[in-house]
């Protein structure tokens, strides 16, 4: 059993490290408080190539493994986490289903731009009566022609305020449930293709999300993203497997920064006498959290190293979302009991982590549908 990064993976962690301290750190409070998709920081992120990372070469991209990349959201997740889950999206979701199905045009239009930044994806699952139930998706696809027309209408988008294409999951045919779920193209200066829509959230606020609205979008017959119809949900839970490992990470980030900053007040916060950090009451919180911490942050590599090595995992990733996640919302909450009174004013960051975190229960599937899932596998139920 090794447990250790190799010398490559440190020093690649050091430099996205850096990277994030430099660019994304200092203007982490601007941008919570901008509620703004920052496009200056954008394009300077995606000089630096990280927007391929995934990516075969010949199209800009790095091409690195499964563990560093795993790396690089746990770094990225340390900065402003509305930034970091754009830069996610784009990499993770809105341009997977491209980079593996489109056609070879498709990718010299679309995914050679967005890895240089110049375009941005998102990818649409969610509608208002359909988060996890895709079972329940209602937009439709009917082929006419060379074209499918696409109607319906996407809620919870992530960068859909800003998106130039976006990856749409739709149905064929809504009577046969997920067996006629499929991927597809859409491109923004399509006829019948408009925004709806911008949320307000409680948090990762720099990150903008919407509704997006598809009235009769024509597509070419070769932005069916897929080898045969029918097999969308197939596709969607091998990406979801990486997406649920980044969720996880990100919530080791968001929770290691939170208790971090708990540290540095509670070794200098006087009460009766003595820094708070003296007490056992206070002590006992940080020793909790990092059992959890370490528990957490592990198992998510290990699922990681078993994604890399195509292995089947999919209750491990996500028994590692779900598990990470509480103990970030445990971390969180615990950082603001900390703080104390102080934790209520919007001037010290233990409220960001607080509300930054509460994302990670629906993102790659809500817990309630997770731990049912799980239940029934543990045990062993039909």
């Amino acid at each position: 059993m090794d447990f250790a990064f190799t010398e490559e993976q440190e020093f690649f962690r050091q430099t996205v490290r850096d990277t994030i301290d430099r660019m994304i750190m200092p203007k982490v409070q601007e941008l919570d408080e901008g509620e703004e998709f920052s496009f200056e920081l954008w394009h300077e992120f995606a000089k630096l190539g990280y927007l391929g990372i995934r990516h075969p070469e010949e199209y800009g991209g790095m091409n690195i493994d499964v563990i560093s990349q795993m790396i690089f959201y746990e770094e990225l997740f340390r900065g402003d986490v509305g930034f970091a889950m754009t830069v996610t999206m784009q990499i993770l979701m809105g341009t997977y289903f491209i980079g593996r199905f489109g056609t070879e045009e498709i990718k010299q239009k679309v995914l050679v731009p967005a890895i240089k930044g110049e375009k941005i994806g998102t990818i649409c699952f969610t509608e208002d009566q359909s988060g996890s139930d895709l079972a329940g998706t209602r937009t439709t696809t009917v082929l006419e022609g060379d074209e499918w027309v696409i109607n319906g209408t996407k809620m919870w988008i992530t960068n859909a305020p800003t998106c130039n294409f976006c990856t749409v999951l739709t149905t064929t045919d809504p009577s046969q449930g997920i067996k006629a779920l499929n991927f597809f193209l859409v491109e923004e200066d399509m006829p019948g293709f408009s925004r709806g829509q911008q949320l307000k959230k409680l948090g990762s606020r720099s990150s903008v999300t919407g509704e997006l609205v598809f009235d009769n979008v024509r597509v070419p017959k070769d932005y069916f993203l897929g080898e045969e119809l029918g097999k969308g949900v197939q596709y969607a839970g091998e990406i979801l497997n990486e997406v649920r490992v980044m969720t996880g990470l990100a919530a080791c980030a968001i929770a290691k920064m939170a208790m971090d900053d708990a540290r540095e007040y509670a070794n200098r916060r006087i009460a009766f006498g003595n820094p708070i950090s003296k007490y056992q009451l206070i002590r006992s919180k940080f020793a909790n959290f990092w059992a959890w911490y370490e528990s957490a942050r592990w198992y998510c590599y290990r699922c990681a190293w078993m994604i890399q090595q195509g292995l089947p995992c999919l209750t491990e990733c996500m028994l590692a979302k779900m598990f990470a996640t509480e103990m970030c919302l445990s971390a969180v909450d615990e950082a603001t009991r900390i703080y104390g009174g102080n934790a209520f004013a919007m001037e010290y960051p233990s409220q960001r982590y607080f509300r930054d975190a509460r994302f990670l229960l629906y993102g790659g599937g809500c817990h309630e549908v997770l731990q049912d899932y799980l239940g029934r596998i543990y045990l062993k139920e039909d």
